[in-house]
């Protein structure tokens, strides 16, 4: 047992040693003995290397020498500057000079200010041997901010903490994922459930339900193929007039959302039993509570309507509103049986397939139209390519983004958050469609009265697994998914093999006799 534990410590620490790369950003860390602030630095490995933690970096005192460029080392006394860091600013002479300058004079370390892109600083080979302290590029605006708030008395410290490729926040992602799909498929077999006892006590062709209302059906392959057809022309309608597109989905997400919302609210509080307090004006009856969980939805989208582009925390709020949409979405549609999950799921993984890897092959720019939709053609104000990274010396103008993704932040990228927020996404169609998958099984659960819900666990487990699997290739690849392509096998084999198994592959193919007859009521 020991002889295990043993192995099974020194396997983490190995993938945890190899997930760790060493990156460009790093943090400048200044107090004052009372006050602290960190600030993002770009700096570069090749360079005199920065301690990896903030314990381990040594405090120096730093120089306001903004009024040079450090070419030379006219006019710098080097008593004044020795056993400091240098902040000069940039330009003139490239950054191994001005790093030999300040060596020469006695600086331990050397901060170039700029109010340009930041980029990583390099030179030639042969330079970088010659120069040893660490050096590192500033933003100017955050110099000029570090000045206000310590006045002269700064000491700065320079540490680059490593960046984990293996992130907390995919457990988080995980979970999200399997919850909503989970629920999502619960939410639809409560309400099967609701419709089936209406039906089996008379009452299948009399009023509608609340668990019916706004219920959409594909029932035939002809519509499942509209509906993908149009979900291709909209995509590419975005990606070629993005600019103008975006505002529309933005408008249609704010009011889908808020209405998924209530929906959603309103069934908890019908399950925890809130009664509703009622009044009548001209002879309209009016819910207290809808009116109260009506102003809260609303009130919701609209603050992320108007926020919507504040990285640092509107991320909830949009979570939130597409947790929301999500689950609204998987008690909605319905599909009718399990020959309409077949052919709507595999045309949405050949969609998903050709949109993420041919379609880099046509694009100017060779990123794929979904990645390039999905983020928006100005996504993140940091670029990188290869080893080499910018990022703007000034706030750029928020770009738009197109609400159809979960965002968590990467919660080890410390010094890439300082420099701009770092998020990792899950599209809403990778939750949704095996979603609808679930949703049918659970309805199924209901109609052949299984306790046990053997369908529903069983798909909601592919799906987990699945999930497992397409966070493993991305981590592994150094890129992103479409989770499709592993989701869609998984749940949909795995709802077969059930189905088979169980000597109910007939009735799952073409769906009950029960489903059957309430499509066909007027």
């Amino acid at each position: 047992m020991e002889m295990k534990g043993a192995l099974g410590v020194a396997l983490l620490s190995v993938i945890s040693l190899i997930s760790q790369v060493n990156c460009q950003e790093a943090v400048l860390h200044i107090s004052n003995g009372s006050l602290v602030r960190e600030y993002c630095i770009v700096h570069n490995h090749s360079w005199t290397p920065l301690p990896q933690t903030l314990d381990t970096a040594t405090a120096y005192p730093l120089a306001n020498w903004t009024s040079t460029v450090l070419c030379n080392a006219a006019g710098v006394l080097p008593d004044v500057v020795k056993g400091k860091a240098m902040a000069v600013m940039r330009g003139e002479c490239d950054f191994s000079q001005k790093a030999l300058v300040a060596q020469s004079l006695g600086a331990t370390a050397l901060l170039i200010v700029s109010n340009t892109t930041l980029i990583t600083p390099s030179a030639n080979e042969s330079e970088y041997a010659k120069v040893h302290i660490p050096l590192a590029l500033m933003r100017y605006r955050d110099f000029l901010t570090a000045k206000q708030v310590f006045g002269e008395g700064m000491q700065a410290k320079l540490y680059a903490p490593p960046y984990s490729k293996i992130d907390p926040n995919i457990a988080v992602m995980l979970l999200i994922s399997i919850v909503t799909v989970a629920l999502g498929g619960y939410w639809s077999g409560a309400c099967e459930r609701e419709r089936f006892n209406s039906y089996a006590a008379g009452g299948g062709g009399g009023e509608e339900s609340k668990a019916d209302s706004n219920r959409v059906f594909l029932y035939s392959p002809l519509n499942v193929v509209i509906f993908v057809i149009l979900m291709c022309g909209m995509l590419v309608l975005m990606y070629f007039f993005y600019n103008v597109v975006v505002y529309v989905i933005i408008a249609i997400f704010c009011l889908a959302s808020a209405s998924a919302l209530f929906s959603c609210l309103d069934a908890v509080l019908d399950k925890i039993g809130c009664g509703t307090l009622s009044f009548s004006v001209r002879n309209k009856s009016f819910s207290v509570r809808s009116i109260l969980l009506a102003a809260l939805c609303i009130s919701v989208a609209v603050v992320w309507g108007v926020y919507r582009n504040e990285d640092r925390w509107i991320w909830i709020l949009q979570n939130l509103l597409g947790f929301a949409f999500c689950l609204n979405f998987m008690k909605t549609i319905t599909l009718s049986n399990f020959k309409i999950c077949v052919i709507l799921l595999s045309l949405l993984l050949l969609y998903d397939v050709f949109f993420v890897f041919i379609t880099p092959f046509f694009t100017k720019n060779g990123v794929s139209i979904m990645v390039q939709v999905a983020l928006g053609p100005d996504a993140t104000g940091e670029k990188t390519q290869g080893n080499m990274v910018e990022i703007p010396a000034e706030p750029q103008a928020p770009s738009e983004k197109i609400p159809v993704v979960m965002r968590l932040p990467r919660f080890s990228a410390w010094a890439q958050n300082l420099c701009g927020m770092q998020f990792s996404i899950l599209g809403y169609g990778d939750i949704i469609v095996p979603g609808l998958l679930v949703a049918y099984c659970s309805r199924f659960d209901v109609w052949i009265n299984s306790r046990r819900k053997v369908y529903f666990i069983c798909c909601c487990i592919a799906y987990l697994l699945g999930m497992v699997l397409t966070f493993a290739v991305m981590l592994l690849s150094g890129m992103g998914q479409p989770a499709l392509l592993y989701l869609v096998p998984f749940t949909l084999i795995t709802s077969a093999v059930v189905a088979g198994c169980r000597g109910e592959m007939r009735q799952f193919w073409t769906g009950t006799t029960y489903e059957r007859e309430e499509l066909t009521v007027p």
